[in-house]
């Protein structure tokens, strides 16, 4: 027969054992404490290895020179747009609403390279549509020339040196502009223009390392192999009306290179 026990009268006896210093468990065998018992073997340790030579740290991508293998790998200028609109090293991309390639019939005669996309060029995805660019076609229609004309001859093609707009408008900072100079400068090799119109100082730095519109207006130089002629931005004019007596004069300059090619 099973002798049932009161949990109460268990509890108690724990606690009378515990007064005691009955504190741990017992096993069934008992233990001689004052036996000597051998120390421990002592781990075995390893011999120290070698010390590795330190990993050299990985070097950082550089941009430019990313940019320059992209842009070296363009055989034509939608290759050329699809590789830079994936371009990942330029920030402006994260704040543009749209990638702003070119505009224009690609086998003109006359390549025309600007700054970067405004607000209107932001949103619609073209060079020079806004105020600027509705002051460009009036200038380019009283020589002739228009970005929409089928013929090679008297069509205009329009690029920018940054096809993402800076934000608030703010001037293109030198390594932005460093960045994007390969795909500027394989862009104009594959379109192969006769000439080459920079509008304002930022295209002026660019492609010939010089600023100062006001002074490099108007005087053909060279670059890339291709006659090229500074003039000033159209937004500039906007701003300083009575500038564009010098405008219309370097429109002649650039009609009479054309008709004497």
């Amino acid at each position: 027969m099973t002798l049932a026990l009161d949990p109460r009268l268990i509890a108690a006896l724990l606690e009378w054992q515990a007064e005691l210093g009955a504190d741990e468990c017992i096993g069934d065998a008992g233990v001689d404490r004052f036996a000597a018992s051998a120390p421990p073997a002592p781990a075995a340790v390893a011999p120290l290895a070698q010390a590795a030579a330190p990993v050299a740290p990985m070097a950082a991508a550089d941009p430019v020179a990313e940019a320059q293998a992209l842009a070296a790998r363009a055989g034509t200028l939608a290759e050329l747009a699809a590789l830079q609109a994936a371009y990942p090293h330029c920030e402006l991309r994260k704040g543009a609403r749209n990638f702003v390639f070119s505009d224009g019939n690609p086998a003109a005669r006359v390549m025309l390279l600007g700054e970067a996309p405004g607000d209107n060029e932001d949103r619609q995805g073209k060079p020079f549509v806004g105020p600027a660019g509705q002051l460009l076609d009036r200038m380019l229609a009283a020589i002739g020339l228009d970005r929409a004309a089928p013929d090679p001859a008297r069509a205009v093609y329009i690029a920018n040196v940054l096809p993402w707009r800076p934000p608030g408008n703010r001037d293109p900072e030198p390594a932005e502009v460093a960045m994007m100079l390969p795909f500027v400068r394989r862009h104009i090799e594959l379109v192969g223009p006769r000439v080459l119109v920079l509008m304002g100082n930022h295209a002026c730095q660019a492609i010939l390392g010089q600023r100062g519109i006001t002074r490099l207006r108007g005087q053909w130089s060279e670059a890339m192999g291709l006659p090229v002629l500074p003039m000033l931005h159209p937004a500039y004019l906007l701003r300083n009306p009575y500038a564009k007596r010098d405008a219309w004069a370097d429109l002649l300059e650039l009609q009479e290179r054309l008709e004497a090619t």
